[in-house]
Formats: C-alpha cells, structure tokens, sequence
C-alpha cells in the first residue's frame, strides 16, 4: 500500500546520445517510445506534488540533457525541492555544464549520478561507446568542481559482494581525483529491455507479508514515489521508474489517485526489488 509521496520523478523522454543494448528504456538517439517532457507538462505536477508533502524531485531518461527544456525543468523544481538527474554523463551534460552551473544559485540543493557500469574501460566502452568511460569520469569530476554532489551507478552480479566490487573503482577514483567521502554508489542488477519477459517467480501478497516486514515494505518505490511519463503526447503517472514499458501500471493523470490505486508486483523487474532490494532512489 502507497504511503506519502517522498519522491516524484520524471521521465524527461527516451531519446539519448547513446544506443546501449542492455538499456532498460530501450533508450537511443532515433527512440521515441516516450516524448519529451516540457516545462508546461512539468509544471503541474511540481506544484501537486508539493501540495501533497514530496520532499524531493528526481529525473531520467534517456540522456535528460538531450532534452533542450531540461535546465528550466530544473530551475522550476529546484525552486521547489532537492533533485537528482540521472547522467550518461557524457557530451549533452559537458555541453551543457555552464548552464547547469548556475543552478547553484538555488536554496535546493541538485545531485548527479552518473553511470560508470564497469571498473574497466574496456567492458564499459564495449556497451556504451568509446571514449564514454573517461567522459563519465571527467564529467563526475567537472560537476564536483562545480560544488555538486554526485553518486555514480553501476552494473552489479547476482550474489556479488558489493564492497569488493565497490573498490575496483577506486583507482579510477584517484587517477580522476575524485572525491569519495561523500559519493554513494548505487548496484543495479540487469533489469532487460522493455517488454521482455523473464521467468522470476510471482509475488504473492503472502510473499510480502512472510519475507517482508511493515518497514522493509514501505522502503519499495512503489509505495513512497511515482513517475511521471509522456507516451503519445499525454502525460501519465506510472507506479515507478521500472514499469513504464507496460500499460498495466500506468496509475491515470493525477498524482494524488494515484496513491490511493494499488500496485500489484507482477512485472518481473519487480522481483528485483523484492529479491535484491534494488532501488532507484537514494532518498533516506
């Protein structure tokens, strides 16, 4: 069951400078499965959310920085709450980065993450482009010089030992000459493309109520955020960042119904959320 709304996030449309074949949105430079978000389709949704007590805004892609409303999108909500913009960290943001500089100037603070899925150029390069691994870092480092905070994302193996695979990056960390005291990094299993489908096993409301307590439940995206998507021109609110490839869960325009309409785990990237405690947020 959906608490209050902690975080809203938007899904500023599909379309990215770059083609990985492992990407959850399917996301490339010709992908218009889902529109660009505009400051206007935005808009509203700030102003409702805050009415309902959302402590923070988050935003993804695609590439957000592809999308030429996106430094305004930004100043909108940083007027509003703290973000977080999720980053190939490649050419739109360093393009963009004197822009996004000013944003500095807000009460709210803006946090960055950036994908860096492997701690080896090579296999990183292999899947998003060469030359992609060191523009991550150097955006990781121009945004920290730029007084923000960053995160970094990575790809993570069933049953690994997050620690260790953790610190593989740390050399890149000093050669780089990032700081570390503060930066999280964020594990995320393969979650497929859109619309495929993986045999996991179903998640009962009994599964739920035996593996999960009333705490652990209420740390499910589901129940603290929503997303808001643009699919055809129209905006729609979706049960989470994972769900959008599937109409089952698109919760209607309102973010407030929204809340009230149970979220029933069938989408087999739900399962990563139960198994592994995955999740796109770094709210606390």
């Amino acid at each position: 069951e959906a608490e209050n709304l902690r975080e809203l996030w938007f899904h500023t449309g599909t379309r990215c400078n770059l083609s990985c074949p492992f990407c959850l949105e399917g996301s490339s430079p010709t992908a218009d499965r889902l529109s660009y978000m505009s400051l206007d389709d935005v808009q509203p949704y700030l102003d409702e959310a805050v009415e309902m007590g959302v402590e923070r805004f988050s935003f993804t892609g695609g590439e957000p920085f592809l999308n030429k409303a996106m430094v305004p999108i930004l100043e909108a909500a940083l007027d509003k709450k703290p973000c977080l913009v999720l980053t190939n960290g490649t050419k739109p943001l360093l393009k963009k980065l004197s822009e996004i500089e000013t944003l500095k100037r807000f009460d709210n603070s803006i946090q960055f993450r950036i994908s860096i899925d492997y701690a080896n150029q090579k296999k990183h390069d292999e899947g998003r482009g060469v030359g992609t691994f060191d523009l991550a870092f150097k955006s990781m480092k121009a945004l920290q010089e730029c007084g923000f905070k960053v995160s970094m994302a990575r790809h993570a193996e069933i049953k690994e030992n997050k620690a260790e695979v953790d610190a593989t990056y740390e050399p890149f960390f000093k050669e780089y000459e990032i700081d570390t005291k503060e930066l999280n990094i964020v594990a995320f299993p393969d979650f497929l493309t859109p619309g495929s489908k993986a045999e996991v096993p179903e998640i009962t409301t009994q599964c739920m109520t035996t593996y999960q307590d009333e705490k652990s439940r209420k740390e499910f995206m589901c129940s603290f955020s929503r997303m808001v998507i643009k699919r055809e021109d129209q905006c729609q609110v979706s049960a989470c960042t994972l769900v959008d490839d599937d109409l089952d869960y698109d919760l209607g325009k309102s973010l407030k119904e929204s809340m009230d309409k149970r979220v029933m785990l069938r989408h087999h990237r739900c399962f990563s959320c139960f198994s592994f405690g995955a999740s796109c947020s770094e709210s606390s």
